[in-house]
């Protein structure tokens, strides 16, 4: 048998989509989305009443499987807890969503350290490894619909004072997973990077930004996010940058120089005048 090619049993089964971030926001919604198109789920995240009550509006909703995965990513052993999960249960992943991320807002020296080591590790480290983790996998049993969906921000195109850490983090997202859609041609594969802009989620109160400039003009819903995600990925797209402002945004950065595009970012999230 080739590499390539799918067990009669695996081709026949429903795709399965694994998705870090599932308890709410974006994540949540990407879940639906999967639902309605036909996906079992393993959903992960730290809150476990929050991902049962969302397995059985799935299963109620869509009559899909919804595996109930806790693990906190800010914990270097969280992936090899959730590999581990899959493959107790001989759970076949068709598509890794990662989606847990968290940013942070103020000035890089007086933000606790702790905290931004621990948005490098859910932000950049767990997807790494959780997207080397399953790689051979969904390498092994492709077929249309198999790939990998990295949530990435519009944060990614420019430097961002007073969230240094989240912005790079995002740089980073959007820079592997460009490389790994390069990569994985040929394979069957996708790759997408999904750069949202500002949402309506609990990421703005988490990161200390929801009086911020960033959040009082256009902000998106994670619901519309979501599903512009979705339709960019089963698309085949690399990259998609969700609504119309963003995608403007995003093309322009390129032809700012990178000290305005931080000014920019910093008029929006920095110390706010009284």
């Amino acid at each position: 048998m080739s590499p390539h090619t799918v067990p009669a049993a695996a081709a026949t089964r429903k795709p399965l989509a694994l998705i870090t971030g599932a308890s709410a926001g974006i994540g949540y919604e990407l879940a639906l989305c999967f639902a309605q198109n036909g996906h079992d789920l393993v959903i992960v995240a730290r809150r476990a009443e929050s991902l049962q009550r969302l397995a059985e509006e799935l299963k109620a909703k869509y009559d899909c499987t919804a595996h109930v995965c806790v693990a906190d990513l800010s914990h270097p052993s969280a992936p090899a807890e959730i590999h581990a999960f899959t493959s107790n249960k001989n759970i076949i992943v068709d598509v890794l969503v990662n989606n847990a991320g968290f940013g942070a807002n103020g000035a890089f020296q007086a933000l606790d350290l702790k905290t931004q080591m621990e948005m490098i590790q859910v932000n950049i480290t767990a997807l790494v490894e959780l997207t080397h983790r399953y790689l051979p996998q969904l390498v092994q049993y492709a077929r249309a619909g198999t790939g990998v969906m990295n949530i990435a921000s519009t944060a990614a195109f420019i430097p961002g004072p007073f969230m240094a850490v989240y912005y790079a983090t995002k740089a980073f997202v959007l820079s592997f997973s460009a490389a790994l859609s390069n990569e994985m041609r040929g394979t069957g594969v996708t790759v997408c990077c999904v750069c949202p802009g500002a949402t309506t989620t609990e990421f703005q109160e988490r990161a200390n930004l929801s009086k911020s400039k960033l959040f009082n003009g256009r902000v998106m819903t994670a619901g519309t996010v979501a599903r512009e995600a979705y339709a960019g990925y089963a698309a085949g797209q690399s990259v998609v940058v969700t609504g119309m402002v963003n995608k403007m945004a995003a093309f322009s950065s390129r032809f700012v120089p990178r000290a305005v595009a931080a000014d920019l970012a910093r008029s929006l999230q920095g110390p706010q005048k009284p």
